[in-house]
């Protein structure tokens, strides 16, 4: 779609083959590759689902005269996407009435949201020395503009407190920034955004970092993960059957905030610290992961026997995200491992820092080369050709201790480097445990942007 919108915009006519699963896809994000249309070949069903016999039959069938259609006649546009501008009123009623109209509208993720008035977004503006018009970025799919009062008008719906208007535009600034690539918010493996804070607007704006992380029920946490959801619904053009097409997703994940009171107390740096930040910067981080899980009643005091069963949780939670590490999007693997501040005591204790942890980490987080290479290639065709690490290194697409050995049984590391893992302290401070996410890779590199507080 971007190469024929590419060459679209040179006045030369295109034909894109798109599967028939991602034909709504395909109409979400020709607005944000600036172009009116671009035509469309359908591929009927899905390739890896056909005998060779069918797949022939529905191209020669289906795709050819709707590539031959595309190539001679003018594409026909379905007309402009609806605009708003600031002030304009877009439904009146009670709460139930402006309910039902952002649900028809697909302005709402199902449950109730909270009336956006203009009193109520006033509220959050007044919270921030932004122009409520400063244009943040521009976000895709949808190529929509990401601003201030819209920024103002979702934390509203979401129920959000006014106070954390400065935390809002700062995530709203992550996802216009190409780095972090927002537009693949929708991709079929349905990595959802988790957000981390650190700096002292934790506690100043009531976020909880200690018993029942991740959960629901405090309501920092709570609306401004749901925040973001709502922002790509409303704003980015991320929609279920559009944009959006993952195949499981993980809802929207609360925000976690770092326990930085029981880091600082060990002498182990933040998150934000690790990123180049100073101590007491306000941070907001986002990264795309694809799925987590706990590793649960670390037992002992032997902190490499800890870390190994922290490696084995990053092991466990890792399989086709290996594409990011080697082969499709090479050392952009950004696993998280969040540990709970006993279990960051109790190895402090046995004298291990967070860089020795990490180091830790790195050299028993790992796993056969012969089943990384099943992984990405084998049991998925993410890599294609089935190569092995041997090859992948001859081509520049793996570093090169990913090749040092002939032994397909080896182990090979899950990240390219030690300072690929991300570490976090949060969660019950009378608890040992610990919780590990794969990440997305490229597709949600982890992107910080600091808060700016009024004042």
């Amino acid at each position: 779609m971007r190469a024929s919108a590419a060459v679209e915009k040179a006045g030369v006519p295109t034909a894109s083959l798109v599967c028939d699963g991602f034909v709504g896809q395909a109409a979400a994000i020709t607005p944000g590759l600036g172009v009116e249309t671009i035509p469309i070949a359908r591929i009927v069903g899905h390739v890896d689902g056909q005998s060779v016999e069918e797949l022939q039959r529905n191209i020669d069938e289906v795709t050819a005269p709707e590539v031959i259609r595309c190539l001679l006649e003018p594409a026909v546009s379905d007309g402009a996407a609806e605009c708003y501008t600031n002030g304009t009123v877009v439904g009146c009623g009670d709460f139930d009435a402006i309910n039902r109209l952002f649900l028809g509208r697909q302005w709402s993720d199902g449950l109730p949201i909270v009336p956006p008035t203009r009193g109520r977004v006033a509220a959050f503006l007044v919270e921030t020395r932004d122009d409520p018009d400063r244009l943040i970025g521009v976000l895709q799919p949808s190529g929509s503009a990401a601003t201030v009062t819209n920024v103002a008008i979702n934390g509203v719906m979401a129920n959000c407190r006014p106070e954390y208007m400065p935390v809002l535009i700062a995530i709203a600034e992550v996802l216009c920034d190409p780095v972090y690539g927002v537009e693949h918010s929708g991709d079929t493996t349905g990595g959802d955004p988790l957000i981390i804070l650190n700096g002292p607007v934790i506690e100043n704006l009531g976020f909880n970092c200690a018993g029942a992380a991740l959960r629901d029920g405090y309501q920092a946490n709570t609306s401004v993960g749901r925040f973001i959801r709502l922002y790509q619904r409303n704003v980015a053009g991320i929609l279920p059957e559009g944009a959006d097409k993952g195949t499981f997703g993980h809802t929207w994940r609360v925000v976690l905030a770092e326990h930085e009171a029981e880091a600082k107390s060990i002498g182990w740096p933040s998150l934000g610290e690790d990123r180049g930040f100073g101590p007491e910067e306000n941070l907001v981080t986002i990264g795309r992961f694809t799925s987590g899980g706990g590793i649960g009643s670390i037992y002992g005091n032997d902190p490499q026997e800890i870390a190994r069963y922290l490696a084995d949780g990053l092991v466990r939670h890792t399989s086709w995200e290996l594409i990011f590490t080697v082969g499709f999007a090479r050392g952009t693997y950004r696993p998280l491992l969040v540990i709970s501040p006993l279990v960051a005591k109790t190895l402090q204790r046995a004298g291990m820092s967070k860089e020795n942890l990490r180091s830790a980490l790195f050299n028993y987080a790992r796993l056969p080369a012969e089943k990384l290479e099943r992984y990405i290639g084998q049991w998925t065709n993410l890599v294609p050709g089935k190569p092995t690490l041997d090859q992948l290194v001859a081509g520049g697409t793996a570093a090169a201790h990913f090749a040092s050995q002939d032994d397909p049984q080896r182990l090979v590391p899950i990240v390219e480097k030690p300072e690929d893992i991300l570490i976090i302290v949060s969660g019950d401070p009378l608890r040992s445990n610990a919780y590990a996410f794969a990440s997305n890779g490229m597709h949600g590199f982890p992107t910080s942007k600091q808060i700016r507080i009024p004042g």
